[in-house]
C-alpha cells in the first residue's frame, strides 16, 4: 500500500510538471497570438512597415553639395547602410547583439540567460530595439504592461525580419536612435559630435557613438560629468570587438589608451554657416508649402516631412564671406570702442538726453524679455524695476560670449556699440546667390541686414544715374562738363526750393569728365546728369534693375538719398555684369521629398534692362572707381597693409566697384563686381547715430571695402571656384569711345590719397 501511494504521488507530480510547462507555454502562445491580432493594441501594417511613420530633418543642401542646415522637429536625416561604415557595424553587433545574424529577431538564448541569470546583459536584439523605436512606446513600470508590450515588440521585431534585410534593419536602427544634443539618427551624431560625415567616422569615434546607445546621456562624451563613463563605455565596445575576433588583443589595448577625444560642432538655427540665409529660406518655404500641397493634399510639413532642399548658396563661398565679415568687423570694432570711449554720449552722436532714452524705451520694448514678462502680466513699473536689476547674463564679444553681470538696459547699451555688417554675393549670369551674410552673430543679433533691413545707399546709387545717361543720351565716360556747382530750380520735378549739392570740401573748377566724375563721386557731375534724363528715368531704369522699394522721383537720389536692401543694390548691379540683362537672384534650385522625387525646379527670371554697350561703359566707369576713385585701395601694389584690417590687397585684375557713404558716416557701403561675381557690403550701426566721428574711419572705402577685398582674396586661393580674374566681356560693336586715357595707380604709397565720399544731401 505505502509504495503504491509513493509511485501516485511521483505521477502526480510529474503530470503538474508537464502541465505547469505546457500550459506556461501555451500561455505564451495564447498571449502572442492576443498581441498579434491587436487585443493588447494595434499593431503596424505592412504598409507601416514599409514607410514607418517618423520625425524627418528637412535639409538645406548647398550647390557644391553639402549639408548647410536643417529645418526638424527631430534633427534626422536617414542614411542607407551603404553609407555606413564597416567600423560602426561591427561595434554595434559586437556590442549590441552578437548573434544578430543568427537569430530571425528573437535571441531566445539571450532571453534565457537574462531570466535565468539576471544582470548577465540585456535579452532585446537589435531588431527588437528597432520595434521599439519605430511602433512602441517606452516600458511602463507596471510589470503586467512591460511584458505586453514585451510580446509586441517581439511580434513587430518579426515582421521587421520578414519584411527588410539585416543591412537594412541595421541602418534603420541607428537611423532613429537619439544621442541629444539635437543629434538624432546616426548622421546627425557623426556631424554633430565629430563635424563629419558617417561615412568618415573612424574606429574610435565609431566605438563612442556606439556606447551611447545604452543611455546616451549617462554615457555622453559632451558632457563633463559623464566623460569618465563614456570613456569607460567605449574601452567595452573595444572589449566586445575584441571578444568577437574584430579587432586583435594589440589592438585593442592600444585604443583603449587613446583619450576620449570629439569635434563638437553644434547643429540649430543660430549655429553653422549661413544662419540668416537659413531664416529667410524658412520664412520662403513655409509659403511655399500652402502653395504646393502633397498627392492627398495635406500640406507638407518643414519639419518632419524630410524634404531636400536644393540651395544656389555655396559652401566654400559663404565660409569666406562669414570669416571675411568677421576678420574685418572684429578689427573695426576695436577701433570704435577706441572712439567711444571719449564719447560723452557713447555710441550715439548728435542725439539729446530724451533722444536716446527714447531709443533705449524702443529697444525695451522690441526685447523678448520685455514680451516675455508681459505675458506674465507684469505692470510697466514691474518690468521698468526688473530692467534696472543686475542679472547673470552671457553677452556676445570678438573673443567668445562672455558671462557677466548686467542690468537689462546695461545691456541694450553694450550691444547698441556693435557696428553691423552684411554681405551678399551673386552669380550675375544665372542669378544664384552665392553667399549671405546677413550679420556679425545670429544667436545675438538676429536683424537681417541682406533683405530684411533697408538703408540709405549714398553713393552706391549715382551710377544708376549715369547708367541712365549712358543708355538715354549716348554718353561717353570721356565726355567732359564743367566741375562748377549746379542749381536744379525750384519747382522743377515737384521739389520745393533749389537744390545745389556740394562737392567735398567745397572743390570746384576745370572740367571733369564722366569717368573722373564717377571715380571722384563729384555730386555736381551727379546733380547735372539727373537734370539731363530727369529724376523719373533713372528711378525706372533702377525699377526694372530690380530694385522693388519706393523711390520718390525728385533730384537728391542722384546722390544716394533713398533707403534699400542690401539685396536690391547687389541685384541691380549684378546686371551691369551680365550686359545689361537682369537675372532674378535665385536662392532655390530645387525641392524633392524625403524619396527623392522632384516637387519643383526652379528657372531664372529674366530682363533686359539696358543695352549690352551700355552696360559695358558704366563697367568701364565703374574700374576707374578703383583705379583712380575711392576704391583705389584695392589695386595699389603698397608694401604697406590697410590700417584697419592689417592686410594688403594687391588686386591686378579689373574690378568695378563704387564705395557709398551717408550722411554723418550712418552707413558704408562697396559694390564689387568681377566677370562672375557682384558682391555688396554694408557696415553701419543698428541706429543711424551710432557711427564714427569722422570720415576717414567712416566711409564705405574703409567700413565696407576691406570685407570685400577679405572675401575676393579667399575666393581667389579656392582656385576650384573659378572666380574670373579677367576683363569685362567687350561688346562687338563698340560705337561709344571709352578710351580716356586712364590713369594708373601711384607706385609710391606716399604719393596717394584717398579721395573721400560725399556725404552732403
Amino acid at each position: 500500500m505505502t509504495k503504491k501511494k509513493k509511485t501516485t504521488s511521483f505521477k502526480t507530480y510529474i503530470k503538474w510538471f508537464w502541465g505547469v510547462v505546457l500550459g506556461g507555454f501555451g500561455a505564451v502562445l495564447l498571449l502572442f497570438f492576443l498581441a498579434s491580432v491587436g487585443v493588447f493594441g494595434t499593431l503596424p501594417t505592412f504598409e507601416e512597415l514599409e514607410n514607418p511613420q517618423t520625425n524627418l530633418a528637412t535639409e538645406v543642401i548647398s550647390a557644391d553639395g553639402k549639408t548647410i542646415g536643417k529645418y526638424a522637429t527631430e534633427n534626422r536625416t536617414p542614411i542607407n547602410y551603404k553609407e555606413l561604415p564597416q567600423n560602426i557595424v561591427d561595434a554595434l553587433i559586437a556590442t549590441e547583439d552578437e548573434r544578430f545574424y543568427e537569430h530571425s529577431g528573437i535571441d531566445f538564448r539571450g532571453t534565457a540567460r537574462a531570466i535565468l541569470k539576471p544582470g548577465s546583459g540585456g535579452a532585446s536584439t537589435i531588431t527588437q530595439q528597432l520595434a521599439k523605436n519605430l511602433f512602441t512606446k517606452r516600458a511602463s513600470s507596471n510589470i503586467f504592461k512591460r511584458v505586453l508590450q514585451k510580446a509586441k515588440e517581439w511580434i513587430v521585431a518579426i515582421k521587421l525580419e520578414r519584411q527588410y534585410t539585416k543591412q537594412e534593419i541595421i541602418a534603420m536602427y541607428l537611423n532613429t536612435q537619439d544621442f541629444i544634443f539635437n543629434a538624432v539618427g546616426i548622421r546627425s551624431a557623426a556631424r554633430i559630435y565629430f563635424g563629419k560625415e558617417a561615412k568618415d567616422l573612424d574606429l574610435q569615434e565609431s566605438a563612442i557613438l556606439v556606447a551611447m546607445l545604452k543611455n546616451p546621456r549617462q554615457y555622453n562624451p559632451n558632457r563633463s560629468i559623464s566623460k569618465k563613463k563614456s570613456f569607460l563605455r567605449r574601452n567595452v565596445v573595444f572589449a566586445q570587438m575584441h571578444k568577437n575576433n574584430l579587432i586583435t588583443s594589440k589592438e585593442k589595448d592600444s585604443l583603449q589608451q587613446l583619450p576620449l577625444k570629439i569635434n563638437y560642432t553644434p547643429e540649430s538655427h543660430s549655429d553653422g554657416y549661413a544662419t540668416y540665409f537659413r531664416m529667410y529660406l524658412q520664412k520662403y518655404l513655409r509659403k511655399w508649402v500652402q502653395n504646393n500641397p502633397k498627392p492627398n493634399g495635406e500640406q507638407y510639413n518643414i519639419f518632419r516631412d524630410g524634404l531636400k532642399i536644393y540651395v544656389t548658396i555655396d559652401s566654400r563661398m559663404q565660409k569666406y564671406a562669414e570669416e571675411a565679415v568677421q576678420e574685418h568687423m572684429a578689427n573695426l570694432q576695436s577701433y570704435f570702442f577706441k572712439e567711444q570711449a571719449k564719447n560723452k554720449t557713447a555710441p550715439f552722436y548728435d542725439l539729446k538726453k530724451e533722444q536716446i532714452n527714447n531709443i533705449y524705451q524702443r529697444a525695451k520694448k522690441n526685447s523678448v524679455r520685455y514680451k516675455r514678462l508681459k505675458n506674465a502680466g507684469k505692470s510697466e513699473k514691474e518690468i521698468e524695476n526688473i530692467f534696472k536689476t543686475k542679472v547673470q547674463m552671457r553677452v556676445f564679444s570678438w573673443k567668445g560670449d562672455k558671462d557677466t553681470l548686467l542690468t537689462p538696459y546695461d545691456s541694450i547699451k553694450y550691444y547698441k556699440h556693435f557696428l553691423r555688417s552684411g554681405l551678399l554675393s551673386i552669380a550675375p549670369q544665372s542669378g544664384h546667390i552665392k553667399a549671405w551674410v546677413g550679420g556679425i552673430d545670429n544667436k545675438h543679433f538676429k536683424y537681417d541686414a541682406v533683405a530684411q533691413q533697408s538703408r540709405q545707399v549714398g553713393s552706391t546709387f549715382k551710377p544708376f544715374v549715369y547708367a541712365t545717361a549712358i543708355n538715354q543720351l549716348k554718353l561717353s565716360p570721356c565726355d567732359t562738363y564743367p566741375n562748377t556747382p549746379y542749381t536744379i530750380p525750384k519747382g522743377k520735378y515737384g521739389i520745393k526750393e533749389e537744390w545745389t549739392p556740394k562737392n567735398s570740401n567745397d572743390q570746384y573748377g576745370g572740367m571733369l569728365s564722366l569717368k573722373d566724375g564717377l571715380a571722384g563721386s563729384v555730386n555736381t557731375m551727379s546733380a547735372r546728369l539727373v537734370d539731363m534724363v530727369s529724376p523719373v528715368n533713372v528711378v525706372r531704369l533702377a525699377k526694372s534693375a530690380g530694385i522693388e522699394s519706393d523711390i520718390m522721383a525728385n533730384p537728391s537720389i542722384a546722390l544716394g538719398a533713398v533707403d534699400l536692401s542690401l539685396i536690391e543694390m547687389v541685384g541691380a548691379y549684378a546686371t551691369f555684369a551680365n550686359k545689361g540683362l537682369r537675372v532674378e537672384p535665385m536662392i532655390l534650385t530645387r525641392i524633392e521629398d524625403k524619396n527623392g522625387t522632384v516637387l519643383q525646379e526652379f528657372i531664372p527670371k529674366t530682363k533686359e534692362v539696358l543695352s549690352e554697350e551700355s552696360a559695358y561703359v558704366v563697367l568701364d566707369l565703374l574700374k576707374g572707381v578703383t583705379q583712380s576713385g575711392s576704391g583705389v585701395r584695392l589695386r595699389l601694389p603698397w608694401k604697406k597693409a590697410d590700417y584697419i584690417t592689417g592686410h594688403p590687397y594687391k588686386f591686378t585684375n579689373p574690378i568695378a566697384g563704387k564705395t557709398g557713404t551717408t550722411q554723418n558716416q550712418s552707413d558704408g557701403w562697396f559694390m564689387g563686381i568681377v566677370p562672375n561675381l557682384a558682391t555688396g557690403v554694408w557696415t553701419g550701426g543698428e541706429d543711424r547715430a551710432t557711427h564714427f566721428a569722422g570720415i576717414t574711419k567712416g566711409q564705405g572705402a574703409t567700413m565696407a571695402l576691406p570685407t570685400w577685398a577679405l572675401f575676393m582674396q579667399k575666393c581667389y586661393a579656392d582656385t576650384s571656384l573659378r572666380i574670373s580674374q579677367e576683363d569685362f566681356e567687350k561688346p562687338e560693336l563698340l560705337t561709344i569711345n571709352i578710351d580716356c586715357g586712364d590713369k594708373k595707380p601711384e607706385e609710391d604709397e606716399n604719393k596717394i590719397i584717398i579721395p573721400e565720399e560725399d556725404t552732403d544731401f
